[in-house]
């Protein structure tokens, strides 16, 4: 088991810069990686300005944000990442371009070095394969936004070592997290009993079953769920339902992950929730 000081960070998205402030309030040393110095600095004012609004808020104190910050270090060189024992991959959910970056990563990082995917789907033993260290590789899934949300999936590759595996369970934890342990299958647990509700509820629509509106109420009185599908899908982001959907369904081949026609034609047409101030809602 590994103990874990310096966590790389690699993405400048909204799930990469939460990682950062996660891993930094645990006492991490940080370093996170984006491909421009534009998004480094975007990180870096983006974790400022949160933790300006916790501490006018009263949930974090000046000196407490002044530590957090003086942890992490923004960089848009990948050798910077060198030294860490740790490093998390949260680009964007496309294989090819995760099975490159882990690649390189093999060539950077020290040999003793653990090499983890934020991945919410995509078969974590295909990044393991890019490298020279298969034992040393699994997946640690935050869910979003990560200071937020409790869950962390660790994820085990038949390749990885229980020394792996125990060192990123215990990194979860230490970041104040429920880690549960799950194997290497796509959607894991949260996102293969979560996208079939999700893509159900499209297809109610389609069908005329109830109105948009209705559905998302329907679930939120009757299962105190915190916000209906519709809602949920615009936040997660429409294009990255479709994208989750598509791994589901090309491993298992169940009917219920094949995504409705309505969902596929949103994405095409630009509609992509949230991000796009467009989807089931408009923002």
């Amino acid at each position: 088991m590994a103990d874990i000081a310096k966590v790389g960070i690699v993405g400048s998205g909204i799930m990469g810069s939460g990682l950062a402030e996660v891993a930094a309030r645990a006492g991490h040393a940080v370093v996170v990686r984006s491909r421009t110095t534009e998004g480094a600095e975007a990180v870096r004012a983006g974790l400022e300005a949160g933790l300006a609004k916790q501490v006018e808020r009263g949930k974090l104190e000046a000196v407490e944000r002044d530590e957090i910050l003086a942890r992490v270090t923004t960089t848009d060189h990948l050798g910077l990442l060198a030294d860490c024992d740790l490093v998390i991959e949260s680009v964007v959910e496309d294989l090819a371009v995760k099975k490159a970056l882990f690649a390189e990563l093999e060539q950077i990082v020290q040999p003793d070095g653990i090499l983890a995917t934020n991945t919410s789907t995509l078969p974590v033993v295909e990044l393991a394969m890019e490298t020279q260290r298969p034992d040393k590789v699994c997946g640690i899934h935050f869910f979003n936004p990560a200071p937020v949300m409790k869950l962390v999936e660790v994820v085990r590759p038949i390749t990885a070592s229980d020394g792996t595996i125990a060192s990123a369970v215990a990194f979860a934890e230490r970041c104040g997290k429920d880690a549960v342990e799950v194997q290497d299958r796509a959607g894991f647990v949260v996102n293969a009993l979560l996208f079939p509700y999700l893509n159900n509820a499209v297809r109610m629509l389609e069908n005329g079953t109830a109105s948009r509106d209705d559905i998302d109420t329907a679930m939120k009185g009757g299962c105190g769920f915190p916000m209906g599908p519709f809602a949920l899908l615009d936040l997660v982001g429409l294009d990255t339902s479709l994208a989750i959907l598509d791994a589901l369904y090309a491993e298992f081949r169940d009917p219920n992950y094949a995504a409705v026609p309505t969902l596929r034609r949103m994405v095409a047409a630009g509609r992509l929730g949230r991000k796009t101030r467009s989807g089931f809602y408009d923002y």
